[in-house]
């Protein structure tokens, strides 16, 4: 091993001199980070919302949703516990939250950069030259072999200054990444939230049109029984008793059909509170409810309650740094790298000042010619920021069609269920009357069949009436975001962690050349 002479002392700091001057000069540097400033994309906000009922008022903060159990002012205890285990157990929304989770992690390692990579290594050899061959010439041998030893001590250090802001933009779209996958995550919950709650009351829907189909046969057996006394009575042919056979018959296949479209939704809400439909069940519970008065929020509001929408948001936010990572590559990089230790061929003297060794030095390198690789890199960012622009304000736009589509029809609904209630209603009256017409011998048994047919007809629109406007109710709920806003997202994700940039000699300062 050559000899390394202890350096003079005064020789040590002008080195490190020069180098701390590399690296402040560095950090001077790294406050110009290239590429555009974001700004979020402008939409166009109507001022009100068009189709909103005569009345219905907009919400103030004091009287929003209730954040996060929206589905409590519906008063059913059995939905409550049912969206309490969709939370738990709901597999779709379980991928959301490992991908936020790992969104989570690449933050960390996005921040990494910020830091200097330090290692240590030893080592330890032994190495010999082999004893000489006898001389064909000579009886003598030759010279002995030898035996050297190797001891070996280090650390070394690397750091590259982020100079032209790809770690810090790297870091920023990573972050706004984390913060799009808590807004999927949001979004995948009031998703499954929204659907179990609609499958629950379009289930409860189909329990009270069972129940009027059951009431239907009923109502059918008696009448069929009083054909069947008048045809013994000679009163009435023969063929009014297979009328009334049939409309039987009929009414008990509609009554066994319904509970296929039942057992199918049974399953579909086994399946979103994560269980096996085989050994998930909910008892018949005709639905008797109405919507409540959902508060609607101001139209502006609409982009920060809506998960979907701060999604895209972000996936903008983190196109747009995705820019200015690869102009950063236009630019020569700097790294400072740095290596100490100690080497020796006797292990005893390892670690005295005789086996020591350093380095120091900086390493600037630049690409001169890439056949166009970085230009075309930078113009597949600019579209790709382009692209999620359009997908935000599509987002947007969507979301004010989802509201007016609820708003409508919770709006028509409550008007049309007034007037099938009429409907309903004189129905009924007409049937009674024909029935003692028939009685009576006064009309034909006909008339009887059409009577309990549009009676019929007009009880089960009612109740199909009754589940469109829960489900309704709840697609508005779902449309204005639910019970979660962009601060409930800001809380899950965490603020920036701004100390990691100023430690890194990071400045805020930014130049906007797209």
């Amino acid at each position: 091993m050559p000899y390394r002479p202890a350096l003079p002392a005064f020789a040590v700091p002008r080195r490190l001199t020069a180098t701390a001057l590399a690296a402040t000069l560095a950090m001077f540097i790294a406050g110009c980070a290239v590429g555009p400033d974001y700004q979020r994309p402008t939409t166009t906000v109507p001022a009100s919302y068009k189709e909103a009922p005569e009345g219905w008022k907009v919400a103030q903060p004091a009287d929003q949703i209730d954040r996060g159990a929206w589905w409590t002012i519906y008063n059913d205890e059995r939905l409550n516990d049912l969206e309490t285990r969709v939370n738990q157990a709901n597999q779709s929304v379980a991928q959301f939250a490992a991908a936020y989770r790992q969104a989570r992690a690449l933050v960390g390692e996005a921040r990494a950069a910020y830091f200097p990579t330090i290692g240590a290594a030893a080592s330890a050899s032994r190495s010999g030259t082999g004893a000489g061959n006898r001389s064909t010439n000579s009886s003598s041998f030759g010279q002995q072999g030898s035996v050297n030893n190797q001891f070996s001590l280090s650390v070394d250090a690397s750091w590259e200054p982020d100079l032209w802001g790809s770690v810090s933009r790297t870091v920023t779209a990573q972050k706004a990444g984390q913060e799009g996958a808590a807004a999927d995550l949001a979004n995948a919950r009031l998703s499954a939230q929204a659907t179990l709650a609609q499958s629950y009351f379009q289930l409860r829907s189909l329990d009270a049109q069972q129940k009027l189909l059951d009431e239907t046969v009923a109502a059918y057996e008696q009448s069929l029984k009083l054909t069947q006394n008048q045809y013994a009575q000679g009163i009435v042919a023969r063929s009014d008793v297979i009328q009334a056979q049939t409309q039987l018959q009929s009414a008990q296949a509609s009554a066994i059909d319904n509970g296929v479209a039942r057992a199918q939704f049974e399953h579909a809400i086994a399946v979103l509170v994560g269980e096996p439909a085989s050994t998930f069940s909910i008892p018949p519970i005709p639905l008797d409810a109405t919507p409540p008065t959902v508060p609607v929020q101001m139209p502006s509001a609409i982009l920060e309650r809506r998960p979907d929408i701060a999604s895209a948001e972000r996936k903008a936010a983190a196109a747009n740094e995705q820019i200015g990572i690869e102009i950063a590559a236009y630019f020569p990089t700097l790294t400072l790298s740095a290596q100490g230790g100690f080497e020796s061929s006797v292990l005893s003297q390892l670690l005295r000042a005789p086996s020591r060794f350093w380095t120091l030095g900086p390493d600037i390198a630049a690409t001169i010619f890439d056949g166009g690789l970085r230009a075309a890199r930078t113009d597949a960012a600019r579209a790709a920021y382009d692209q999620s622009v359009a997908t935000y304000r599509q987002a947007v736009l969507t979301a004010f069609q989802d509201v007016e589509d609820n708003l409508a029809s919770l709006r028509i609904l409550e008007r049309e269920i007034v007037v099938q209630q009429q409907a309903v209603e004189s129905a009924q009256q007409a049937l009674a009357i024909i029935n003692n017409q028939y009685k009576a011998g006064t009309v034909a048994f006909i008339s009887v069949l059409t009577a309990q047919t549009t009676a019929f007809t007009a009880q089960q629109k009612l109740a199909n009436i009754a589940g469109q406007r829960m489900v309704s109710s709840v697609g508005l709920v779902k449309a204005l975001g639910g019970g979660w806003d962009v601060a409930q997202m800001d809380r899950e994700t965490g603020a920036v962690d701004a100390p990691v940039a100023a430690a890194s000699g990071v400045s805020g300062t930014q130049t906007a050349n797209r």
